[in-house]
């Protein structure tokens, strides 16, 4: 019996605990997916400059820039990239608010098993890329400037 495969998806992991980061990163690639990680919000913008990456995993808590104002920038670089946040503190109502007003596509829980939280990241991954392909067949055709 052959498994379906699961389409492949270049994750980015921005997490201020190595740990953490590594772990994330090793469970995906594990999934036959792509992962990177950065411990400092700060290189988010030149990773991607030079990167590509179809989801973005945001630690909410980070000392130096914390993850809702990290997400918002992402959504000035980046309007389309599905954007979780990804926190320790639970789901704290204020937060998760601040968070998807900021852009983020979805705030999920460190405490989640992380087979919970890989279905979580899949089934809003999914709904991203559907919402973006619902986009693209709805705007409007431009007209070829000069077509004979």
């Amino acid at each position: 019996m052959n498994l379906p495969q699961r389409p492949s998806c270049q994750f980015l992991i921005i997490d201020d605990d190595p740990g953490i980061a590594s772990f994330l990163v090793t469970y995906l690639r594990q999934t036959c997916h792509t992962a990177e990680s950065l411990t400092d919000g700060f290189e988010t913008a030149t990773w991607l400059a030079h990167n590509d990456c179809e989801v973005i995993i945001v630690d909410l808590k980070m000392p130096k820039v914390d993850g809702i104002t990290l997400t918002a920038f992402i959504r000035e670089i980046n309007a389309f990239v599905p954007i979780i946040v990804f926190t320790g503190m639970g789901y704290d109502e204020q937060h998760m608010h601040a968070a998807l007003r900021a852009g983020a596509n979805g705030y999920v829980s460190k405490n989640l098993p992380i087979e919970q939280l890989y279905c979580v990241l899949q089934r809003v991954l999914a709904t991203c890329q559907q919402r973006l392909r619902r986009q693209k067949t709805t705007e409007p055709q431009t007209a070829l400037a000069g077509a004979a």
